[in-house]
């Protein structure tokens, strides 16, 4: 299986010879920041997508931590506490692995 990352491929979900992929989007955002990353992945047609949290304090850029949700395209969400950037890479790439082995 093939792990793609990327922001505007939503043709490539479409392609029944893609199955084997992940497809995965990224949406930093606040304010109404589920929703609009639900939009996102709607509209470009990923498996997922990564929401990391502007609302909450430490979380972001510029910043040594992150809040992150993963969100599916059955709409399941997965909430994970303010953590070191690295804890969060560690995070999406044992989501990822465990969705390829799934």
């Amino acid at each position: 299986a093939v792990i793609l990352i990327a922001s505007g491929i939503a043709d490539v979900n479409a392609d029944p010879s893609s199955t084997q992929l992940t497809i995965t989007g990224y949406s930093a955002d606040w304010g109404n920041e589920v929703a609009n990353a639900i939009k996102k992945l709607k509209a470009k047609n990923l498996d997922l997508i990564i929401l990391n949290s502007l609302n909450d304090d430490g979380a972001g850029f510029g910043g040594s931590t992150n809040k992150i949700s993963i969100i599916d395209k059955d709409l399941n969400q997965t909430n994970y506490p303010l953590k070191s950037k690295s804890e969060v890479a560690d995070d999406i790439i044992n989501e990822l692995i465990k969705r390829v082995h799934a």
